[in-house]
This record gives C-alpha cells, sequence and structure tokens, in this order.
C-alpha cells in the first residue's frame, strides 16, 4: 500500500487519487461536483492546454477572480506540468492587479465568474497571448484531449503568491511542490489527532485563494484526498450552508471572520456537530471571543502561525491549550510543527536566551525557494542554509512555546490582509495638501488592527481627513485604505532623517502586553 506522505508533487497526488478513490468527492462549488476521477482527468487535459499554447515548465499563468473550483482545476493541472499559478486579490484596485500580472510575465490570463469586466480595464498587457473568461476555460479544458507531459520535480516551483511590499510594490513568493507537501512526512506517526485527517472529512476553503490561507487548504484536502468545499468568498451564510449540507468538519478563518458568524442570526441555528477543528490565524483570539466560539462551535482551537514565505502555518497552538478561563499559553503562537525548526536570534543572528526578545528565523522545508526576480530581496530573507527571516520579534519560554512581541517589519495585519505602510504612502503622496505621510497600525477590536495615516500639511495648506481617505481609496485596494487620519505639525525621525514609527504608533498601544493584536 502507498503511503501518501511520500508524495510530494500534484501529479503524484491527483494520479494517486484519481486510481484509489475515482468515484469520492474532491471539489465542490454551489451545486458542481468533481470526483477524483474526473479531477484527475481535467488536470491532465489543462497541462494539455497549457502545453498546446506554447507554455513550458517553468512559465506563469495568473487567474483573476474568487474563490473557484475552476481555480483550483487550473492550479492543479498547471502544477502538475510545473507551470507557475499566479492568483491575484480580487480586492486589488485594477493598477495593483496589472502590475502582478505584467512582474509574473503570465503568459495567459483566467478569469473568475464575473470578472471579465475587471479584466478588460486593466487595458493590453505585454506578453499576455490570451484572456480566459470562466466559460471559455472551461468549455476549452472539456473539449482538449489528454496528451503525454513531463510531470514537475518535487522541487519545482508550481505557485507564486504575492506579499506586501515594504518598497511600496509586492514580492512574489515562488512555492514548490516541495513547500507544499513534504511537511506532511515529518507530521507522520506523531501523536497530534489535529494534524491527522479521517477518511469522511470535509474541509471548507472560504478565504481568499490569492493567500496561503485560501490555497493552502484547498491543497491540504488533496493531500489526504478528502473534498474541498469552496464558496467563492467568505459570507456568514454561504459557511452556514456549506457546515450544514456539506459536512465540513475543519475550516481556516480570521478571528474577525468568526466573529461575524457569531453575530450572524442564523449562527444558533446552525448544526456544527460535524465541526471538528477551527484554525485561526494572522492574530490570537479574544478570551471573550474563544469563549462564545467554544460554546456555539463545540469545535477543537488551533492558532496557526506562519507567512507566504513559509508556505503557511509553521507553528501551532493546539487545542488542549485553549481555555475558556485563560492562560498564559494562549498568548504565545504555539510550538513548532514536526521538521520545523525555529530560533530567537540578535541582529548579529546568534541565539538569544529563554525568554529573550529578538527575532523570530525559521527553517523547514516550507521555506518558500525565493522572490521572483528579486535577488537581493532574497539573500535579505532568505540565508543560504535555509533559514527565513520572518520579520517578527518574539521569544521562546522554557517549554519551547514562540511569543510573538512586536513585527521588526512595519507590516499591518487588517482582518486577515497584510498591508505595508510603504504602499499605502505612495498611495497618500501625490495628495496636494499632504507634504509628509507616515502609516501606522493601531489596535482594532473588530480587525485586529486598523491602518492610520498620520500626515503633515503643505505649508499654507490644511488637510481633511475624508480627502484622504477618499484619494488613497482611488489608487488602492480598499482593504489598505486607512480608516482614519491624524494631522500633525512634523513627523518624528532619528539622527539620519528615518522616520520613527514606534513613536507613533506608542500612545495606542500604551498598557498592552504586545504590540500587534
Amino acid at each position: 500500500m502507498i503511503d501518501t506522505a511520500d508524495l510530494q508533487s500534484f501529479d503524484a497526488l491527483l494520479t494517486h487519487w484519481g486510481r484509489d478513490r475515482p468515484d469520492r468527492i474532491a471539489l465542490t462549488e454551489d451545486d458542481r461536483c468533481v470526483t477524483y476521477g474526473e479531477l484527475e482527468d481535467a488536470t491532465a487535459r489543462v497541462a494539455a492546454l497549457l502545453l498546446a499554447r506554447g507554455l513550458k515548465k517553468g512559465d506563469r499563468i495568473a487567474w483573476l477572480g474568487k474563490n473557484s473550483d475552476l481555480y483550483f482545476t487550473l492550479l492543479f493541472g498547471a502544477a502538475r506540468a510545473g507551470v507557475v499559478m499566479v492568483p491575484i486579490g480580487w480586492r486589488l484596485a485594477p493598477a495593483e492587479a496589472g502590475w502582478i500580472i505584467d512582474d509574473c510575465g503570465a503568459r495567459l490570463l483566467f478569469t473568475g465568474p464575473g470578472f471579465e469586466t475587471a479584466a478588460k480595464a486593466l487595458g493590453p498587457i505585454p506578453g499576455v497571448l490570451h484572456v480566459f473568461t470562466a466559460d471559455e476555460a472551461r468549455a476549452e479544458i472539456a473539449r482538449t484531449p489528454r496528451a503525454p507531459f513531463e510531470p514537475a520535480a518535487v522541487q519545482d516551483a508550481v505557485l507564486q503568491l504575492y506579499t506586501s511590499g515594504t518598497t511600496g510594490k509586492p514580492k512574489g513568493a515562488v512555492l514548490s511542490n516541495r513547500n507544499l507537501f513534504a511537511l506532511r512526512k515529518a507530521a507522520a506517526g506523531q501523536p497530534m489527532p489535529y494534524l491527522e485527517w479521517d477518511d469522511d472529512e470535509a474541509v471548507l476553503v472560504a478565504m481568499p485563494c490569492a493567500h496561503i490561507g485560501g490555497t493552502g487548504v484547498g491543497v491540504m484536502a488533496l493531500a489526504s484526498g478528502l473534498p474541498a468545499v469552496i464558496i467563492a468568498e467568505f459570507e456568514p451564510g454561504a459557511v452556514f450552508d456549506a457546515v450544514e449540507r456539506q459536512g465540513i468538519t475543519r475550516f481556516f478563518m480570521v478571528p474577525a471572520a468568526l466573529q461575524m458568524l457569531l453575530n450572524h442570526p442564523r449562527c444558533p441555528q446552525t448544526d456544527f456537530s460535524r465541526l471538528k477543528y477551527i484554525l485561526y490565524g494572522a492574530a490570537p483570539i479574544p478570551l471573550e471571543l474563544l469563549r462564545q466560539c467554544i460554546a456555539m462551535f463545540g469545535a477543537g482551537f488551533i492558532q496557526v502561525y506562519g507567512m507566504t514565505e513559509t508556505t503557511g502555518t509553521i507553528c501551532m497552538l493546539p487545542p488542549e491549550d485553549h481555555d475558556p478561563a485563560g492562560n498564559r499559553r494562549m498568548r504565545s503562537a504555539g510550538k513548532p510543527l514536526p521538521g520545523v525548526e525555529i530560533r530567537v536570534c540578535d541582529e548579529k543572528g546568534n541565539e538569544v536566551p529563554v525568554g529573550a526578545v529578538g527575532e523570530v528565523v525559521t527553517r523547514s522545508s516550507n521555506n518558500m525557494l525565493g522572490y521572483w526576480r528579486l535577488p537581493e530581496a532574497t539573500t535579505a530573507t532568505l540565508s543560504e542554509d535555509g533559514w527565513v527571516r520572518t520579520g517578527d520579534a518574539g521569544y521562546m519560554d522554557e517549554d519551547g512555546y514562540l511569543y510573538i512581541h512586536d513585527r521588526v517589519k512595519d507590516m499591518i495585519i487588517t482582518g486577515g490582509e497584510n498591508v505595508y505602510p510603504a504602499e499605502v504612502e505612495s498611495a497618500i503622496y501625490g495628495h496636494p495638501d499632504v507634504l509628509e505621510v507616515a502609516v501606522i497600525g493601531v489596535p482594532d477590536d473588530r480587525w485586529g488592527e486598523a491602518v492610520k495615516a498620520v500626515c503633515v500639511p503643505r505649508p499654507g495648506h490644511s488637510v481633511d481627513e475624508a480627502g484622504v481617505i477618499a484619494f488613497a481609496r482611488e489608487r488602492i485596494a480598499g482593504f489598505k485604505v486607512p480608516k482614519s487620519v491624524d494631522i500633525i505639525a512634523a513627523l518624528p525621525r532619528n539622527a539620519s532623517g528615518k522616520i520613527l514609527r514606534r513613536e507613533l504608533r506608542a500612545p495606542y498601544w500604551e498598557g498592552r502586553e504586545r504590540q500587534v493584536n
């Protein structure tokens, strides 16, 4: 019998599950169901389609749309042949989406249902041979005959996810088959039931596919040969429908989304009896929210910590450490997964003692291949011996639990979306009344953190808060737009002129143990 933990590529897994369980459900969305036999055939046809269009291993295709069974079929099929999928956040402004398509050098662009107009708004993009609508893509896959192809190797790139950039432009983190599947081998046989999947489970894909928290959950289902139940975007009613009709046993959501579920009038009437585990990340769960969630859902809670550059989760806080009465460990991000090394280091790269704060660094098979066409940024983040600098400041306790104290980088996490100040600042700098601007994250009970802009007016001008927000909204995605604007006479700077964001942030975080929410 094959040990599926040894299967570490999309081609190997799809071939195996297509033979082993051809009639079992692989993907469902709305009223559509795709079995593993059908998915194996469809993904082979996707590979043939891409090769017939002149693409080869290492080329890129892009997806502009919400979550869809079509997206996963394209991703899996492209990955079988080593063609790299680049999903684009559907909330991005047209200029942001167009920049990513151009930067990755996409040869083909696939659009999800309802995104045909959004694609046209991008205008012509050099290098894109064709733009497929969802209907056109489905028809083309169906009529393309299977053809032989060379399967991608374990170390080959298959997925490129863009992360917000500290310099104002996002970076494409390139992930391989190995990144997505190899840790399963290390976890096999470990006494951790929450890492095991029973054969009657179903996983909900509710977070955006342009994030590792969306695509990664769909990949987890494939790895275990289980159904991935896909909803186009997070919406409480759609979640409740999936839980009751599809027998969902686990899902991943950010705490803000869990709060929205609880506040929805349908929540108390929904049958959550099959739900085993709720994974959450991007922020710790407030104690009162945990109490309400346990009472309502009755599931085990797992906090996950990771980043795009580590292909998602590298650290978990298991259900047994979630105490409705509260405990110290609930303030932690948990312990490293089997096969993951985590250290806390000083500025020179030396490991610091237990309890001392430093930068969190990690090494595992999850670590990305690098940033697309950015060798200097790759070298600054990924060492030659495989350690990724996370940009998070934290400490380890004597039991091996990791605590995140602050971010070395300036990134803001709002409702599970990553926002870098430089992106927002670039969008505001052209405002005629603004001389200088600094963007910070401030505490927010609903979203974890909220984006705030601190502006210095031009001499003789006054800055209107609503005007700055409207100006930014025309240029960047809505979740990046400041929720509030402060006006000050001058930005605090150090001797070399660098803006001291921590001084701007300090009053808002006073009295809090963490400097991140």
